[in-house]
């Protein structure tokens, strides 16, 4: 395994207590694997590999547990050695480009200036590297684009450089959070292309987070769905498909407006909206909207059983 991630919790000292974000999140990242992260908004998805990358510097938060990547714990490393690894060994492609890339400067200088940060080569190496990249994204006469600034550029073509940069060092684990969510389907379409292509080219693994299962279902080999700061069920991507065992996943399944025979006159929505991390119900976080709910539903969070597809619902059989 390239990343193992066992019961990770993190939660943040506030006015009102303790907000526990995450709990007691594991998983497993095997290599040249994509992951996929699930979920709505409020998750955990992000915080998740925020927390992989070491990128969680509120000095509020509290993180526990353990992140081994390649047998080399995370959590606790100084920042000095984490921050070698951030870039060479584990890259992250964020959402939106416009806050990931400086506007002042020009795409190349920007790629080139991560190449020089971590890699032994001069301007011009570095330089002849960037046109290299963005070649490799797909990114149209490369040598002039390197001139442009980031607002002289298309969405898709942002998000393109972005992933440029997170290539730089060739890492073994790249991290895209939600990177096709602002663009359009057609260029989703690319982009989820150029992600499959790379992987095949750089062998890289990759963690894959996203709101949209129909994204999830054209990249992920494995899925896992997160609820309110939860895991609540882990699968391959055919069998979450074919057989989803939490209602949570259940009705994002259903949400997704069908592509072949009639189109229903509404799309199916989730009732209610997910709880506050501030006051989370005493047992299974989804009971209030659950249309399954049970009494004993109420009495205590159900753990995450069952092996290969696991599910954190007491429904699913033992």
């Amino acid at each position: 395994m390239i990343l193992s991630v066992r019961d990770l919790r993190v939660a943040f000292r506030t006015e009102r207590g303790l907000v526990q974000v995450l709990d007691g999140v594991s998983f497993d990242v095997a290599e040249g694997d994509v992951l996929g992260i699930v979920g709505e908004s409020g998750s955990g998805k992000t915080m998740t590999v925020l927390a992989v990358m070491g990128l969680i510097t509120d000095p509020n938060a509290v993180i526990t547990g353990s992140i081994q990547y390649r047998g080399r714990e995370l959590i606790g490393l100084p920042a000095r050695e984490m921050r070698k690894l951030r870039g060479r060994e584990i890259a992250m492609i964020f959402q939106d480009p416009m806050t990931a890339l400086t506007p002042v400067y020009t795409i190349g200088w920007q790629i080139a200036e991560q190449i020089l940060t971590h890699q032994k080569l001069t301007k011009s190496q570095a330089w002849t590297r960037a046109i290299a990249l963005l070649e490799e994204v797909g990114i149209p006469r490369p040598d002039e684009a390197v001139h442009r600034y980031p607002h002289q550029l298309s969405g898709g073509m942002r998000q393109r450089a972005v992933i440029a940069m997170a290539l730089t060092c060739n890492p073994a684990l790249l991290v895209a959070d939600e990177p096709t969510t602002a663009l359009d389907v057609t260029v989703q379409a690319q982009i989820l292309d150029l992600l499959r292509t790379l992987r095949q080219t750089h062998g890289s693994s990759i963690i894959f987070i996203t709101h949209d299962l129909g994204v999830m279902s054209e990249i992920a080999d494995r899925i896992m769905v997160m609820y309110a700061g939860r895991v609540v069920e882990s699968a391959t991507r055919d069998g979450l498909f074919a057989q989803p065992l939490h209602p949570y996943t259940t009705a994002l399944l259903n949400s997704i407006p069908p592509l072949e025979g009639p189109r229903p006159h509404r799309l199916q929505s989730i009732a209610g909206a997910p709880p506050s991390l501030l006051a989370l119900p005493p047992g299974c976080s989804f009971a209030p909207r659950c249309p399954l709910h049970q009494p004993q539903c109420d009495l205590a969070k159900p753990p995450l059983i069952g092996s290969p597809h696991p599910a954190a619902c007491i429904l699913v059989p033992k």
